[in-house]
């Protein structure tokens, strides 16, 4: 069992940026891959970013890609989201997201989630 908690969500201009934290408590960190979605009010939650357990490799939806950063620091049990230059339509609760498996781009595939951080970008 995995318990993560997001933080550093808020209201930030267009244009600006944020960092997410997500902080895993219980099992080895490590053994997982980490990703981040977000759900806009009325849509579906959709993935943002991923990154595998060594940190070696990462994942990126097209939407972000060039202006998100996601990192880990498995020594802090904690992963990260840098979000650069964000828009109004990048507006959502946002949610980290622990998978047993390998790191992929589907909701369904992770095991463990947090309770969401709000981001919230003024145009």
């Amino acid at each position: 069992q995995v318990q993560l908690v997001e933080s550093g969500g808020g209201l930030v201009q267009a244009g600006g940026s944020l960092r997410l934290s997500c902080a895993a408590s219980g099992r080895t960190f490590s053994g997982y891959a980490m990703g981040w979605f977000r759900q806009a009010p009325g849509k579906e939650r959709e993935f943002v970013a991923a990154i595998s357990r060594s940190g070696g490799s990462t994942y990126y939806a097209d939407s972000v890609k060039g202006r998100f950063t996601i990192s880990r620091d498995n020594a802090k049990n904690t992963v990260y989201l840098q979000m650069n230059s964000l828009k109004p339509e990048d507006t959502a609760v946002y949610y980290c997201a622990a998978d047993e498996g390998y790191y992929t781009n589907t909701p369904a595939s992770y095991d463990y989630w947090g309770q969401g951080t709000q981001v919230t970008v003024s145009s």
